[in-house]
């Protein structure tokens, strides 16, 4: 059986982001959404998901690449002086690896942004890490011991199947990426805990770009079993985006997720659209 999760990423890291959730829920296709915690409109993405109980909403660990939800003082060892994470990861996994103070940290931070999410009065659907984080051992490790007081009960695995893509598009190139073999013995860590975990995801060699055009053409070729498709959607392109992520096409993102065409084809394949509390569903 084919199941597929249909997910946005980056929720509460912009007004403009909410909108597009909200609305790819209520209108379109989407299931799911990351929440991250600590960005400037968490609050206002929080507030939406309580008035939409269906949405499902899980935890989008920030570690890199964005600020901290504890005080900088109490992280001064993962963030740099204005304030913001490392934006570097290989800089910022080796000071995950070999830095008492920093792992000391790291594990302070974490518990902040479970803690955060709790608050929220959200059920925990899943847990992911932005950058796709949670590859590095030590923040798989911890994340794991962390997150079984919390509730957490599924996590994303970041492994895209070369093959589909081939498939969808055999004009194009795609290699298996370096990082490869770190998610497969990731999802095997996962499983061994007991964890829900996708057998395949899609969105990676095309994030920012995960047009109607390009899923319309990767539908066909979605593997049995589970899979997540993962979007960044947006209703416009406003400043805080356009400086974050100048290459990401969120409002063509917005379109896709809203496609009647797309929804049908969805339906028209088989495919059962489901989320990680409800991956059988």
């Amino acid at each position: 059986m084919k199941r597929l999760i249909i997910c946005a990423d980056d929720f509460g890291l912009d007004p403009a982001v909410n909108e597009a959730v909200e609305e790819a829920y209520r209108d379109g296709v989407l299931s799911t959404a990351s929440l991250m915690v600590g960005a400037p409109a968490a609050a206002d993405a929080a507030a939406r998901a309580r008035r939409l109980p269906g949405l499902r909403v899980g935890l989008h660990l920030v570690l890199v690449d964005g600020r901290p939800v504890l005080p900088t003082a109490e992280v001064a060892a993962l963030a740099r002086a204005d304030g913001e994470f490392d934006r570097n990861m290989a800089r910022a996994g080796v000071r995950f690896f070999f830095s008492p103070q920093a792992r000391h940290q790291l594990v302070a931070e974490i518990l902040a942004q479970f803690e955060a999410f709790r608050a929220t009065g959200l059920a925990l659907d899943h847990v992911n890490a932005h950058k796709h984080l949670h590859l590095h051992p030590t923040v798989a490790g911890l994340v794991v011991e962390i997150g079984r007081d919390y509730g957490m009960k599924a996590m994303r695995v970041p492994v895209e199947p070369v093959g589909a893509l081939r498939a969808a598009f055999p004009g194009e190139r795609y290699r298996a990426p370096l990082y490869r073999p770190w998610g497969l013995r990731l999802r095997q860590r996962l499983r061994r805990a007991g964890l829900t975990v996708n057998d395949h995801l899609f969105g990676l060699a095309w994030s920012g770009g995960m047009t109607e055009e390009r899923v319309q053409h990767l539908l066909p070729h979605v593997p049995e079993g589970l899979s997540e498709i993962y979007f960044h959607p947006a209703t416009e392109r406003t400043p805080a985006l356009a400086a974050a992520m100048p290459d990401y096409r969120h409002r063509d993102e917005l379109a896709a997720l809203l496609s009647p065409a797309l929804k049908a084809r969805i339906e028209a394949l088989g495919i059962r659209r489901v989320t990680y509390s409800e991956p059988s569903a």
